[in-house]
């Protein structure tokens, strides 16, 4: 559902963007607003963004290879990420190169005056829609999250970037109209500078946000507390397994997550009826956390005395270290 969402609302904010560039770069060449141009060249930059997104997660329902065993799901957070340089660069350093050049010149606009705050309104329009549609898709997985911790723990990148793309071109529509209708009012063109100056800081703090968000994604994240929470309980929801010793869980991609756990298992006859009660376990949590496809589970005797010893394993099951000539354990990093 996360994937299509995302797809519907990428397509929707580039329809609307495309449209929106063409109809901005035309009042700039007509007005010479600044504020024009910085909302021209970040519709253009919001539309490659676009594009990056719907390659991106083309790209990441490629077949896994031996090269690439687990798949190419996480390079849809590598094309966010880029979607965040560009928009830092292209957007935001742009708008505020152009509001510095602007800054030197306070003659206000002098042709076509009226073109500009036409535009900015149908563009605000058209941006409001792309914008509902992107809150409308979002919804759908957001849950009774807050809108925040959705952008900030959303495992698929897709819809947290175009919320706030959208988002910020709402507000850069805003800035922009503040800039030119003062200028309008006052004839100061200084008036259009300070408003493309506004759309550039905030150009470069939403490619900031994006950043880091999607880093945390790249480095790679684990599950959620109530996907834990629900494995947890999925794992010893039975008699195959009596505790966990450990585990460890890691997103492989928006829709893909692995789990790889220690499990104390009580005694058993027969390797058969072993094996049987591990793939009992990893269908109760596929059956708990659908997202959880790789699932590899460890089974061991716990004790309480090799858990104090920290080697998680049962006394009778670990593997005697040998000695060296020194008398250390072979094998033991040093220090």
């Amino acid at each position: 559902m996360s994937a299509n969402g995302g797809t519907k609302a990428i397509v929707a904010a580039l329809l609307a963007n495309i449209g929106i560039a063409v109809t901005k770069f035309i009042a700039f060449l007509l007005s010479g607003s600044s504020s024009m141009l910085a909302e021209s060249i970040h519709s253009v930059a919001d539309s490659g963004n676009q594009g990056l997104l719907l390659l991106g997660g083309k790209r990441a329902k490629r077949e896994a290879t031996p090269e690439h065993p687990f798949g190419y799901g996480r390079e849809r957070y590598i094309y966010a990420f880029i979607v965040s340089i560009v928009l830092f660069s292209v957007g935001g350093l742009f708008a505020l190169y152009e509001a510095y050049h602007k800054w030197g010149h306070e003659e206000g606009i002098k042709s076509w005056h009226w073109l500009p705050v036409v535009v900015l309104v149908a563009a605000i329009i058209m941006e409001s829609y792309s914008f509902r549609t992107a809150i409308k898709e979002s919804n759908h997985v957001r849950g009774n999250q807050s809108w925040v911790h959705f952008i900030r723990r959303a495992k698929a990148p897709e819809l947290p970037v175009v919320l706030l793309e959208d988002f910020g071109a709402l507000v850069g529509l805003v800035f922009a109209l503040f800039g030119v209708g003062m200028t309008l009012i006052t004839g100061n063109g200084r008036w259009d500078a300070a408003g493309t100056a506004m759309i550039g800081i905030l150009l470069v703090t939403i490619a900031i946000v994006l950043a880091i968000e999607t880093k945390s994604l790249l480095l790679g994240e684990g599950a959620e507390a109530t996907e834990l929470a629900a494995i947890e309980r999925a794992i010893t929801d039975g008699p195959e397994v009596e505790r966990i010793i450990h585990m460890k869980t890691l997103y492989l991609g928006p829709e893909e997550l692995m789990v790889a756990a220690k499990i104390g298992v009580p005694a058993c006859e027969t390797a058969q009826d072993l094996a049987r009660g591990i793939n009992a376990v990893e269908a109760r949590i596929r059956a708990a956390v659908p997202v959880a496809r790789v699932i590899y589970l460890e089974p061991d005797i716990f004790s309480v005395a090799a858990a104090e010893a920290g080697t998680g394993a049962a006394a009778d099951t670990a593997v005697p270290q040998t000695q060296n000539a020194s008398g250390d354990a072979a094998g033991r990093p040093g220090g």
